[in-house]
């Protein structure tokens, strides 16, 4: 069967799907997106990502309409594709729209919509056993907290990562930790769980947004705090966390073992309770 995509309107094959050569998402990657995750249909924090998405929107002033059909819109593309008997993802990317190229930002534009649907499973091995990654200098511009389209230092970063068989890269700027390539970050030490403070830096990733009412539920202790990449390595416990990654412990940094290299007991229980907490959703 041919994958059926969502463009500007219209439930299309993917082979063609196309835009204008001069749609500011392909010039200048003036554009954001997201990426939603159903289990077996049923998506999980929608909200979430639909309220993400627009302030994303508002913070490159790029005005768009129709936020609210985008649920729908999704659970079609997942109909259409026979994905909604699985763990599926639905990628959702607004640019700006097509326009000939100038620098600033044209006015009466129409933005273009591009959605699909996808099969996203847990990666249920790594999720058990962890995964190594490596320590890398955060090169992304200084707008992390919006989730722009223009990916190509995260890419590089992480395919620094790939090729040196590890499953990520964790960023490093100023000396203080940061995030993840394309995950949020959470440490342990002492039982206190760790992360950095949500600013223009970080991306206010969904998954860690539950896992602090997780902790809030739960009595767990939590610290949002700056760290250093030596301590980072002191940690008793570090794990990723995303909607694709979901609660993925992190064993191993630079070669470094993290608490008894294997995943700890407060990772374990977030990830118990981040699962009871999806199939409740």
């Amino acid at each position: 069967m041919n994958e059926i995509v969502f463009l500007n309107g219209a439930y299309v094959e993917r082979e063609k799907a196309g835009i204008s050569p001069d749609d500011r998402g392909f010039i200048f990657a003036d554009g954001i997106y997201e990426v939603t995750k159903f289990y077996h249909g049923k998506p999980f924090r929608m909200a979430d990502h639909l309220e993400r998405l627009k302030r994303s929107l508002k913070e490159i002033d790029i005005e768009y309409e129709h936020v609210s059909e985008l649920e729908a819109i999704s659970l079609t593309l997942l109909e259409k594709n026979n994905l909604l008997n699985i763990h599926a993802g639905v990628y959702w990317q607004i640019s700006r729209g097509a326009h000939p190229r100038v620098h600033h930002f044209p006015c009466d534009i129409k933005p273009t919509l591009y959605a699909f649907a996808f099969p996203l499973p847990s990666a249920e091995e790594k999720l058990r056993k962890g995964i190594k990654v490596i320590v890398q200098e955060d090169i992304r511009w200084k707008r992390c907290d919006i989730k722009s389209v223009s990916l190509l230092p995260n890419t590089m970063l992480y395919n620094e990562a790939v090729k040196k068989g590890a499953g990520e890269s964790i960023l490093v700027r100023d000396g203080y930790v940061t995030e993840a390539t394309h995950s949020g970050l959470f440490t342990v030490k002492n039982g206190v769980l760790i992360t950095r403070p949500l600013s223009n830096l970080i991306l206010p990733s969904i998954t860690r947004k539950v896992v602090l009412e997780i902790c809030a539920e739960n009595q767990f202790l939590v610290e949002e705090k700056l760290f250093t990449e030596a301590e980072l390595k002191e940690m008793d416990e570090v794990f990723i966390c995303g909607t694709g990654s979901e609660i993925l412990p992190v064993v191993e940094v630079d070669d470094v073992r993290i608490g008894n290299v294997e995943p700890g007991p407060v990772t374990r229980k977030i990830q118990q309770l981040f699962f009871e907490a999806v199939k409740k959703w």
